[in-house]
């Protein structure tokens, strides 16, 4: 195949042909280089089209210079189908509307680019919805899901997309535009002129020549999830050629979808959901049969591996505590008009399953069978990660037998994994006889890599001796079209490749998936051999056995970072929306970097400080990313090292805010001083010139400093507390000691209306946390361990440490390990013994209920990211509910402040986006006798700052006691004491 003389020659004629973006760049390859499989192919360029024209212009300067072209959706796909030394065109930047929805007929007309969810929000009106529902729904595209044939859990009921697809207008490599769908009259359509007429000669020659090798491997009862190959079956005419369903599933090889119309299916109104629960997984595969019977709309299958993985990952989460006894269980949904008709419909399946010793958990209310969900859900995206950081990779992530074989299957697929010493936790579509699985290859060696080629040939020779398929759901790609050979003759294969052949004669359409396959144990992102960057890192990646090399490569591209509805990752991207400022993308510029591939400045490269510059360092990515993502920690790590050695090049705002601790040290030490800064700060000039020097966006405001702080109001007053009682050291951060004490006396205020002798250090402490955020690693760990000196006398009393702040609270119980390291007794001692108010208040809610004065009826609640990361929400929703308080807890992820981030210098319009997606609109609409709850620093100096309606930011502390009427005449005494 030519290729360019030169790549610059070949972006220089995209720039001046198409108007959409055209990337070219190192980040931008490196960013698109790899998808939620194995792989890794860095692409020529991309090109991110605006519309139509400019698809079917950079298809022609494609053509022209003879480069290979690759559509490209959210790039999901797990078989690695999506990432190939092509011309990329990305459709999920413009290309993402649903142009029509038609009721009658029961249809959508789309763009390719469209994400599925926004299908079906759109459908919902009347009823309806895309039938397909991968897990991956809120990011997934429609041009993906027909390239893929994507199936998704509720195909027991509506098929495969295949199923679900109508028509398609799609461009060939050549620049021919057609619209195929079903076609009664093939003959005639042989006879349409130009290359239109030559593509249906070809494929009715193909047909007439392979037909009987079509039904005797393609038509196959039983056999419901087959997706490896093409479907060739189509073209048979016992329902009627069909060209459209045909493509589907052909992975980009063959065609690029400009626009798609779909078929819609009716929703059922409710749903209600019979959970089974078995001696294992194989005992449930048994009974799918029976259950498909009922007609469910679902039959999803979880074995026990996951729920322990699950247990092991997140100890404090009980929610799999709530599943039916057994170590294997089915998932059975059910549909009705009401409640009534979809509960009966699950409990009938309940009874029958009961006569077979099943245990059996009914329920219809909605919050319940979400909870049940999640655990499948949660479960599926832990099984990627072992909690002591070892990793499991897709390569056998879905192969399909008939469900009628699900059992047997099983049992000789763990046989299997016995043989090869390898595990897998597993779970899956059982329902169609679908299993997905994580397995723990090792890639990292020859021997290691021989295993996992030799794993994948003897799996692909089980599924065929089953008579099932090597994908039942994400496609072949890279992953599996060499083992297509191990399942279909050679006939077969043949017909496959002179399918490829009429539509795409040059083929320059994403070579070397499905026909022609290139080898499954090439071209593998992670390596023999990969380079472990230095030098040593400042942080212990404890999840990750010491490693930063074995950290960047936590993300597997599920992707979940690019949706747009709830959860708080990534609000940098949700801004943008630009793939850079994803948790993905940044992820993908690390590893690019930790591997000296792409990236080869190592800790120096500018690319990489760009992709981190717009990362808040929220933490959310560690909670909502599936495997735990920690990009905060990522950023940390990567300033510290970047600019090691090289102090005078730091940006002033790390100087300014890093440092921001000590310079506040002043106000507690200098009587008078708040007052004077205060001042100063209020006149704009000196305030113009403050904020220049210290690299602050000149639109921020300079927060007002407390007239007296912390220390000196506690200090003028003595303890007389009970020594028998409860003690708890309260933590006095900077941000609370020195710009909002009065929450320090609500809370003292509060716990010791509650019988606990409140004590605070006698010294100054502090996490570190400000030199962390900067990359100032170094200075926060000797900040910590002056700290950590000074609270070891409570420490080695077992007195609980409160935080208020929860910036602070989740640094305690997160970072200074990662500081310190796990060998540090005082550090692991007091991430043990960090508490935040709430979970100190959860264990007397009683006490409160009874103590209740006043209270305002209702609240909207600002979750600070770390607390969302690191600590939740449970325990303040018990005790607001204790006091009475009627919470909306807002779920548009961060404020945009994020400590630092929203004073820097140059983030001011994307910090004051972050707070327009959703926070400050609730708090327009909130009623003016609604509290506004943020217990975070920045979140409250971000709504002081940015909301015109009045509502003051409240904390915790600040509700609990006007709730118990504590906040008159004194309300607390607390000193400095020694334990």
């Amino acid at each position: 195949m030519r290729r360019p003389s030169h790549e610059s020659l070949l972006a220089e004629d995209l720039r001046t042909t198409v108007r959409g973006r055209v990337r070219f760049d190192t980040a931008s390859r490196a960013m698109w280089s790899a998808d939620a499989s194995n792989y890794r192919h860095v692409p020529l360029g991309v090109v991110q089209p605006v519309d139509l024209d400019d698809v079917e212009a950079a298809v022609d300067v494609a053509r022209r210079h003879g480069v290979p072209v690759l559509p490209r959706g959210a790039s999901t796909s797990i078989g690695g189908m999506a990432v190939n030394e092509a011309l990329v065109l990305d459709f999920s930047r413009h290309l993402t509307r649903v142009l029509e929805i038609d009721p009658d007929a029961r249809t959508a007309r789309v763009q390719p680019g469209v994400v599925l969810d926004d299908l079906r929000e759109a459908a919902r009106p009347y009823g309806l919805t895309f039938g397909p529902d991968p897990s991956t729904h809120n990011r997934c595209t429609l041009g993906g899901m027909i390239a893929n044939n994507a199936c998704g859990s509720h195909s027991v009921a509506w098929g495969k997309t295949v199923d679900n697809v109508r028509e398609l207008d799609v461009l060939l490599a050549d620049g021919t535009r057609m619209t195929v769908g079903r076609t009664p009259d093939l003959a005639a359509a042989t006879r349409r002129p130009g290359r239109e007429g030559e593509v249906y000669r070809q494929l009715q020659a193909l047909r007439d020549r392979h037909e009987r090798t079509i039904r005797d491997e393609l038509v196959v009862d039983g056999l419901t999830r087959r997706v490896s190959g093409y479907n060739l079956d189509q073209l048979l005419d016992d329902s009627g050629v069909d060209l459209a369903r045909a493509l589907v599933g052909t992975e980009g090889t063959c065609a690029t979808i400009l626009e798609a119309t779909v078929e819609l299916v009716e929703a059922p109104p409710v749903r209600a959901l019979c959970v089974l629960g078995f001696p294992d997984a194989y005992v449930a595969a048994d009974h799918v049969m029976p259950i498909r019977e009922h007609a469910p709309l679902t039959i999803e299958g979880v074995d026990v591996g996951v729920i322990g993985a699950l247990r092991a990952s997140r100890p404090d989460d009980r929610t799999h505590e709530q599943l039916p006894e057994g170590k294997g269980w089915l998932y059975v949904e059910t549909g009705g008009a009401d409640r009534a008709e979809a509960e009966a419909k699950a409990t009938a399946i309940g009874k029958e399953m009961a006569k077979y010793g099943a245990s059996v958990k009914v329920v219809s209310e909605p919050t319940q069978m979400r909870a049940l969900w999640k655990v499948r859900e949660d479960g599926s995206g832990i099984v990627t990660r072992s909690p002591d950081g070892g990793e499991a990779w897709p390569g056998w992530e879905d192969a399909a037998v008939p469900p009628a074989r699900m059992g047997a299957y099983l049992r000789e697929f763990d046989e299997l994994l016995r043989r090869h010493g390898r595990q897998g936790a597993y779970y899956g579509h059982f329902g169609d006889g679908c299993l997905h699985v994580r397995i723990d290859f090792d890639l990292l060696t020859r021997p290691g890599l021989a295993n996992f080629r030799a794993f994948l040939l003897d799996a692909a020779d089980l599924v065929a001796g089953h008579g099932g398929s090597v994908s039942g759901e994400h496609g072949d790609g890279q992953a599996r079209a060499e083992l297509l050979a191990r399942t279909y003759t050679p006939q077969l294969l043949t017909a496959f490749g002179e399918f490829k052949a009429a539509w795409d004669p040059e083929g320059r359409m994403n070579p070397q998936r499905v026909v022609e396959p290139a080898k499954m144990d090439d071209d593998l992102k992670v390596f023999v051999g990969v380079p472990t960057i230095g030098p040593r890192t400042e942080l212990a990646y404890t999840d990750d056995r010491g490693s930063f090399t074995r950290a960047s490569r936590r993300c597997i591209g599920v992707a979940k970072c690019i949706t747009d509805s709830g959860g708080y990752m990534c609000p940098s991207y949700r801004v943008t929306g630009e793939e850079m400022h994803s948790t993905r993308g940044r992820a993908r510029m690390l590893f690019e970097m930790a591997s000296g591939q792409l990236v080869p400045d190592g800790w120096r490269s500018e690319e990489v400080r760009e992709a981190l510059d717009l990362c808040l360092s929220c933490k959310a990515c560690q909670r909502d990313c599936p495997v735990g993502v920690d990009m905060a920690t990522y950023k940390a790590e990567f300033l510290s090292q970047h600019y090691a050695g090289r102090a005078r090049q730091r940006p002033r705002s790390h100087w300014s805010m890093g440092y921001l601790p000590r310079w506040l040290r002043l106000a507690d030490a200098v009587p008078g001083l708040p007052r004077l800064a205060n001042a100063l700060a209020r006149r704009p000039a000196l305030a113009s010139i403050a904020k220049r020097l210290g690299g602050i966006a000149p639109q921020r405001d300079i927060p007002p400093l407390a007239e007296k702080p912390l220390r000196r109001l506690v200090g003028s007053r003595r303890a007389h507390a009970d020594s028998t009682q409860p003690r708890v050291l309260l933590w006095p951060d900077t941000f609370t000691s020195a710009f909002d004490p009065d929450l320090a006396l609500d809370a003292i205020a509060v716990l010791e209306h509650l019988g606990y002798r409140v004590e605070l250090p006698d010294r100054g402490v502090c996490c570190g946390l400000t030199w962390h955020t900067t990359g100032q690693l170094g200075t926060a760990r000797a900040v910590v361990r002056r700290s950590l000196d000074v609270v070891k006398p409570w420490l080695d009393d077992g007195v609980p440490v409160v935080g208020l702040e929860p910036s602070c609270t989740a640094a305690l119980r997160q970072d200074v390990v990662e500081l310190l390291g796990e060998g540090d007794e005082d550090a692991v001692r007091l991430k043990a013994s960090t508490r935040t108010l709430a979970e100190v208040l959860a264990a007397h809610v009683d006490e409160l209920r009874a103590g209740v004065v006043t209270a305002p009826p209702k609240a909207v609640a600002q979750i600070h990211c770390h607390q969302y990361a690191a600590m939740g929400f449970d325990a303040d929703r018990s005790v607001l509910d204790a006091l009475g308080v009627e919470v909306k807890v807002l779920d548009e992820g961060c404020c945009g402040l994020a400590g630092n981030f929203g004073f820097e210098d140059g983030h001011y319009e994307v910090s004051t986006a972050c707070a327009e997606r959703g926070l400050l609109p609730a708090i327009r609409e909130a009623d003016a006798d609604t509290a506004v709850l943020a217990d975070g620093f920045s979140c409250r100096t971000q709504i002081r700052q940015l909301d015109d309606t009045g509502h003051e930011p409240v904390h915790l502390a600040h509700l609990a006691a006007t709730a118990l009427g504590l906040r008159t005449g004194e309300r607390a005494t607390a000193a400095p004491a020694s334990p």
